[in-house]
């Protein structure tokens, strides 16, 4: 158990909260002229150390401009690391202000880095007796470490003090510099010795000593026994040097010349005029409203005590909660006398928080570990039922007990609150339960408030709207190789680990549902779209799709052949052979060999190979030409023909893919292992593997598709009365836009015509300039103009809709589909031109894209719905892929289901024109889409 002594000095590495935050928090955050996800999360953070720990003295110190002293001893000193994104260098700045508008003392002084301010600041006030809590995630400040000073990892709450850092690294913190310099460090560019690692670092400290003393007794290492160590010592004779030198860069500064002491590090009064005008200008609301009701922006710790005491219920020195959340009041249920009281909680709570615990992540071969419930806040619980070393008299069966839970869990009107509750479905479906009574879900309603507002895990979500840091699953399992799984992990660690889970989500639920209720239309979407989903994709998952393996094989085989015969027309034209998939030395046949045009750079500056590029560049040359066949070919051989058929479960015969709801920014479905919505239909290649998707004897593939329902939402939206009275007379809107654009009677487009005046429909609904057009088309700019300009006399409607809905989404910072979804456009203001015109650009096409999938969803309901009614034994929904649902239907119900269905997708919305379902079946997809 570790103890923060009382009001100790808190040194900040805001250099390690920086990247931190940046990566942890969504690029997307903005004030509308510069990204602010840095320093909301960098300040997130910091209000958090200040809430949990009282203390007078704290300050921030962040690495300063310009190279430091490591880089004049090795100049190739963090050579690895790529310059800091433009992205995160323009909110440093801004967090500066509000960092000392927070009243807190910043250090950043040039020629050293921050670990080194903060190894002077820790070893002065060490010397005087004063306790020192250092916050990073940087392994190497365990260094610092002694009687005084103790580190505390803010991401994972684990704290180390000087027995802390022996169990975790298995070394006292005088031999960590040693430990560094043996194993080197590839972030930092340190060499090291090669071949060491951190086991055998270990052996060699623990067995003799630090590295001085190892080259004294090189004799003795061989007799340590450890795997290699044998030729250990030659290896550290042959890199004595880089070993030395290594020790000099890991070894953090402890006398560099500052201004300030550790008395003088003192927290000042908030200035609170001046947080006004930073969070009002980076756009942090929630903080902006608390000062302007009020508030002073000084944030005390909630309970002085309670940080000094460390949770006694785990063994990974997690401690030092917020006191809202105190894990020691969590409950383990080992016997059958504590499982009837639960019991009763579950079955008179008017909502349970309910989480399972597995030993896989695949919903489809998991094995139920044991159940979390939390029926308030901190009233939480873990039931264990399979971990591998419980052996009490008194142990629940399992089964027992999910027969006891059964009538509960199947129970529509016990509601229950999960986060990503599907999963949870899944497993008890494993076991013959069908969970009902599915209420809520924190994934669903975080990603309903705003899909890019950030991430929707629990433990983002936590950080973000609770202020608080999660155990983490690497902090009780480990990680790597030796990542133990649920049923494997100390009883203590993982009871508080999966109730603190069940806690959480019932506090979720409590702050995401009342942000839900203050917008009537984002409920209407979670309620009535969202929340019934989650059964229907449990039921499409669990039924999977048959696959023709043997298909599949045959034509990995042929790509194999065909990839060949690519890579060698690929060095016939370079005149030299090469690695296919290197874009280094494909950049150097390309751009410095053949002398392609560059046509657009890396952000490093070196010429670009991305797709993109070279799709133009195979408009004049054949080897860009033949690495795009080659690189699509590869791609699907890896992801689809060779992967697929390993992919198929030996239960079931059926490949099982996972649709995520929360994924994408306008709603639709996305989905992995595999991702159905990727596989290409406009060539041979990606037909053929559709064919592979298969019914079984006596079934066929019935796959019913939404007909051009962006261009109908377009319509809709618009009002346009040309594009109404096109789609309400059943033309060809196609044809129809190119009789109006190009002058000609509809009976006479020709089949060209009509391709191009499709790429001016598609083209416009998702925002492509005249630019793009030409490109597409390979015609000249000033026709394409003529072409758009032509449209928008013709359908004026559509240009008023565009204009309304830039003017708009700019005002509201975010657009609606029909039934009420808000897309979040945090670009949408920005003064970078292109950022803004691409927020624009969504801003048109995400009504339709979002209303498209706002349908397609409530048609699965619709279908779904009707399959268990009527349709159970006769049909299955399989797959839904973009606006397609594929079902595998009874032979001889099959023209009866067929027209069903497209009934109930044409009636799952009420536009101003008609909702066209187009139905195909055959024995395969291919041949019925």
């Amino acid at each position: 158990m570790v103890r923060i002594p009382d009001n100790p000095l808190i040194l900040i590495d805001g250099s390690s909260y920086l990247y931190r935050a940046f990566h942890a928090y969504p690029e997307t955050m903005s004030n509308g002229e510069i990204p602010t996800n840095a320093v909301y999360g960098v300040v997130n953070m910091l209000r958090s150390m200040m809430r949990q720990f009282a203390s007078d003295r704290m300050a921030v110190i962040f690495d300063a401009k310009g190279k430091t002293f490591r880089d004049d001893m090795y100049p190739d000193y963090k050579a690895n690391r790529p310059p800091m994104p433009d992205l995160l260098r323009c909110q440093i700045e801004p967090l500066h202000e509000v960092i000392r508008a927070m009243g807190l003392p910043l250090i950043s002084i040039p020629g050293v880095e921050a670990d080194d301010v903060i190894g002077t600041l820790a070893r002065q006030a060490s010397a005087q007796g004063m306790p020192v809590l250092i916050s990073t995630g940087d392994k190497d400040m365990a260094q610092l470490v002694d009687e005084n000073v103790t580190l505390i990892n803010t991401m994972t709450n684990v704290v180390l003090d000087r027995e802390g850092v022996i169990e975790k690294f298995g070394i006292p913190p005088e031999l960590i510099i040693d430990y560094l310099a043996l194993m080197g460090d590839k972030v930092d560019n340190i060499p090291g010795v090669p071949g060491v690692g951190d086991k055998t670092a270990t052996a060699l400290l623990q067995g003799i000593g630090g590295l001085s003393t190892l080259y004294e007794r090189l004799d003795d290492i061989a007799a340590l026994g450890f795997r290699g160590s044998k030729t250990m010592a030659k290896k550290l004779l042959d890199n004595q040097s880089n070993a030395e030198l290594s020790y000099q860069l890991a070894t953090i500064k402890l006398d560099v010349e500052l201004s300030q002491t550790p008395d003088s590090l003192l927290k000042t009064t908030p200035d609170r005029d001046a947080l006004i005008q930073s969070f009002s200008k980076l756009a942090f609301k929630s903080w902006l409203n608390e000062l302007l009701e009020g508030g002073t922006g000084v944030i005390d710790a909630v309970e002085k005590s309670a940080n000094s005491r460390a949770n006694d219920s785990t063994k990974s020195n997690v401690t030092s909660q917020a006191a809202t959340i105190d894990r020691s009041q969590y409950q383990t249920i080992l016997t059958q006398s504590e499982w009837k009281i639960w019991l009763e909680k579950l079955a008179q709570a008017d909502l349970v928080a309910l989480d399972t615990e597995t030993d896989n992540l695949d919903a489809m071969i998991a094995n139920l570990v044991g159940i979390s419930f939390a029926v308030g806040e901190g009233d939480a619980a873990y039931l264990p039922l399979s971990h591998d070393y419980i052996d009490a008299p008194e142990q629940l069966s399992r089964d027992d007990v999910l027969t006891q839970l059964k009538p509960w869990l199947e129970d529509t009107q016990a509601h229950k609150v999960g986060q990503n509750l599907k999963y949870d479905a899944e497993i008890f479906a494993r076991y013959g339960i069908t969970l009902r009574g599915i209420a809520h879900d924190t994934m669903l309603e975080s990603y309903v408030l705003n899909s890019v507002g950030g991430k929707h895990d629990m433990d983002s979500m936590a950080l973000r709207y609770l202020q608080h840091s999660c155990i983490s699953f690497e902090q009780v399992a480990g990680k790597g190789k030796n990542q133990l799984t649920f049923n494997q992990i100390e009883l203590a660690q993982a009871a508080a680990y999966a109730a603190e889970d069940a806690d959480v989500t019932w506090r979720l639920h409590q702050h995401l549902q009342s942000q839900l209720e203050q917008t009537p239309s984002l409920c209407s979407v979670y309620h009535d779209i969202e929340v019934p989903l989650v059964p229907v994709l449990v039921q499409m998952e669990r039924t999977g799709v048959l696959i023709d393996d043997m298909k599949l094989s045959a034509q990995s085989q042929e790509i194999a052949l065909r990839l060949d015969e690519l890579e060698q027309k690929a060095f016939e034209a370079a005149g030299e052979t090469f690695n296919m998939n290197s874009p280094k030395q494909l950049q150097a046949i390309l751009f410095e060999k053949m002398g392609l045009p560059v046509v657009k750079k890396t952000p490093s500056g070196t010429p670009s190979t991305n797709e993109e590029v070279l799709q133009e560049l195979a408009l004049d040359y054949p080897l860009p030409k033949l690495i795009l066949e080659y690189r699509g070919l590869a791609k699907l051989k890896s992801t689809y023909t060779d992967k697929l058929p390993r992919m198929i479960n030996p239960e079931t015969g059926r490949v099982h893919t996972s649709y995520h709801q929360a994924v994408t920014a306008t709603g639709r479905l996305s989905s992995t292992d595999p991702n159905l919505q990727n596989i290409p239909i406009r060539n041979e290649e990606g037909r053929r593997i559709r064919q592979a998707f298969i019914a079984p004897q006596g079934y066929k593939i019935l796959a019913v598709d939404y007909s051009q329902i962006e261009l109908r939402i377009m319509a809709h939206l618009s009002g346009d009365q040309a594009l109404l009275d096109a789609f309400t007379h059943g033309k060809d809107i196609h044809a129809a836009t190119a009789a109006e654009i190009m002058g000609v009677p509809l009976e006479q487009v020709t089949s060209e015509q009509r391709r191009r005046a499709k790429a001016v429909n598609f083209g416009l609904i998702y925002g492509m300039s005249a630019f793009g057009l030409a490109k597409q088309l390979g015609i000249p700019r000033g026709e394409a103009q003529r072409y758009m300009d032509t449209y928008f006399e013709r359908y004026p409607g559509v240009m008023r809709y565009m204009e309304e809905t830039r003017s708009q989404a700019a005002e509201k910072g975010y657009v609606e589909t029909i039934f009420g979804r808000r897309l979040h456009l945090p670009e949408i203001q920005s003064r970078n031109a292109m950022r803004r015109k691409g927020a624009e650009r969504a801003a048109i096409n995400a009504p339709m894209q979002g209303t498209a999938a706002d349908i397609i969803k409530k048609a699965m309901i619709l279908v779904s719905d009707w399959i268990n009614a009527e349709g159970a034994g006769r049909v299955k929904l399989l797959m839904q892929v973009h606006d397609e649902l594929v079902l595998e239907v009874k032979q001889e119900d099959l023209h009866e289901i067929e027209s069903k269905v497209q009934d109930l997708m044409e009636s799952a919305a009420n536009l101003s024109v008609p909702l066209v379902a187009e139905a195909g079946h055959g024995d395969n997809w291919d041949q019925a889409h």
